[in-house]
């Protein structure tokens, strides 16, 4: 029995490592795939009431008609938010390098030697290169949504016949573990989803309130940004309080202002993702932070900044499988959530 146990454990380890070699080199594929999943089992629920109501197509194209707006609407919020601050960045490059050297100066007459490769090679301009490239690779994400979106449509049109094909080729009981594996999926990553956007509307709304207060520059745009990255666990919340940080530097005269601005900017990210957010989502869908992170980095080192983004939602179905099959529970009671310890009993 150990014996067999260590065999589907090594088994199961040689399967992660061939699955995640193969999305990583055949990103092209897989990542518009995962994203076309992802949609599927967001809009299903709106796609299934239409289409009971009205011919197949013209729910089809209901449906499609809401997720690209949607869609359309989220990226150019986002474009429009990066575009403004990223154009003042780049517009007040000098004044950063000015800070910058003068930061250097600062600790080299205190006694703390950067002058090696990092002072060398880790400046402004360096930012700024390598912020261009960034902004210059989302020319080419516009293919991976019209393949995504080909996906979407061509999958909504299966999701019934596939669930048929499930119990008729993969056995009765094999085939109700898999439907009903999928539906708890579909139905977490639902939940995932709105939670996720409802903390991020929240975020939003009060980094841009605080930096309006603050005085900040871009308050508005901060809070876009904000509402944005939050939908990256840990990496986004991280980057939204480290960028207006650093404007806060070039405009505001003392370190004070700019310790308060850094702390404030934290204080609404840990209240939001670390108190507000657990209780509204719940236990159903408690995972460990260290597999959240893991998920977020790996996804990231898989497929760029979207795979930051899918991560979570992929873990999420992955431990949802594992604990439909009593041979791998074990991975979704070890790697979910935090165990909540029972009260003693008295006698």
């Amino acid at each position: 029995m150990a014996r067999d146990s260590a065999l589907n454990v090594s088994v199961g380890i040689v399967a992660g490592v061939l699955v995640s070699a193969a999305a990583y080199l055949a990103s092209a594929v897989f990542a518009p795939l995962a994203l076309a999943l992802l949609i599927i089992a967001i809009v299903w629920p709106l796609q299934h009431r239409l289409q009971a109501r009205m011919p197949t197509l013209v729910a089809l194209a209901i449906t499609m008609t809401i997720t690209v707006a949607v869609c359309l609407a989220f990226a150019s919020l986002v474009v429009w938010g990066f575009g403004r601050v990223g154009r003042s960045l780049i517009a007040d490059s000098a004044r950063y390098q000015g800070l910058y050297d003068n930061a250097i100066a600062w600790l080299e007459g205190h006694g703390i030697s950067v002058s090696g490769l990092w002072a060398q090679h880790f400046n402004v301009a360096w930012l700024l290169r390598w912020a261009s490239q960034v902004t210059g690779r989302v020319n080419t994400t516009l293919s991976f949504w019209l393949i995504g979106l080909v996906y979407v449509i061509l999958g909504l049109m299966e999701v019934e016949d596939f669930g048929r094909k499930v119990q008729t080729f993969a056995g009765r009981e094999t085939g109700r573990i898999l439907l009903e594996a999928s539906a708890a999926t579909a139905g977490k990553i639902r939940r995932y989803m709105g939670v996720r956007t409802l903390m991020s509307v929240a975020t939003g709304v009060l980094v841009g309130t605080f930096a309006w207060i603050a005085g900040l520059q871009f308050a508005l745009e901060w809070g876009v940004i904000a509402f944005a990255l939050n939908y990256i666990p840990f990496i986004g919340p991280f980057i939204a309080t480290l960028f207006p940080t650093l404007l806060a530097m070039a405009q505001f005269a003392t370190w004070q202002a700019v310790l308060g601005v850094f702390v404030c900017l934290n204080l609404i990210q840990f209240v939001v993702g670390s108190y507000v957010e657990p209780r509204v989502s719940g236990a159903v869908l408690a995972i460990s932070p260290v597999v959240v992170l893991f998920a977020v980095f790996f996804g990231t080192f898989l497929w760029g900044l979207f795979g930051a983004f899918i991560g979570v939602p992929i873990a999420i179905a992955i431990l949802t499988f594992c604990s439909y099959y009593p041979s791998s529970r074990w991975i979704a009671d070890f790697l979910g959530g935090p165990v909540q310890s029972k009260p003693l009993e008295n006698g």
